[in-house]
């Protein structure tokens, strides 16, 4: 698969939805709705998620049929000078074995320094005080 730009990915997969979908083609053909828009609305609904978010690929396309659908959608502009960075697909990265062998002990140590911290933060139960309860007698 190529590597494509946001704007790219969702273009295509709408074109390919209205291809083989003849209500939503209807939705994607009205005048008062556009592409740039369209992605504005996808961009404005995930900053409202958080400032570093990630959402699945059907998510967002989702969000791009939904943004055709609705007529009195709202569109959150993003404020200027907002950073945005998009990723259409998790791009495959080779590891050699030492690389892997390295991640695995660093994954290792780190797991190892948790489970220290936890056992050390928790108390020891033969210091607990004994609470004396009384009951009332109803007779």
């Amino acid at each position: 698969m190529e590597n494509k730009t946001f704007k790219e990915a969702i273009k295509s997969y709408l074109d390919e939805r209205a291809r083989t979908d003849e209500l939503f083609a209807k939705s994607y053909a009205k005048e008062n709705k556009n592409l740039d828009e369209c992605c504005s609305y996808i961009m404005g609904e995930a900053q409202k998620r958080g400032n570093a978010v990630c959402i699945s690929d059907n998510e967002v396309f989702g969000m791009a049929v939904h943004y055709y659908d609705e007529d009195d959608i709202k569109i959150n502009k993003l404020p200027a000078g907002t950073r945005t960075v998009t990723s259409t697909s998790p791009k495959s990265v080779k590891l050699t074995e030492e690389d892997k062998q390295r991640a695995r002990e660093e994954a290792i140590k780190r797991l190892t320094e948790e489970q220290y911290v936890l056992l050390k933060k928790k108390p020891s139960r033969g210091k607990k005080e004994a609470t004396e309860v009384q009951q009332m007698s109803l007779f």
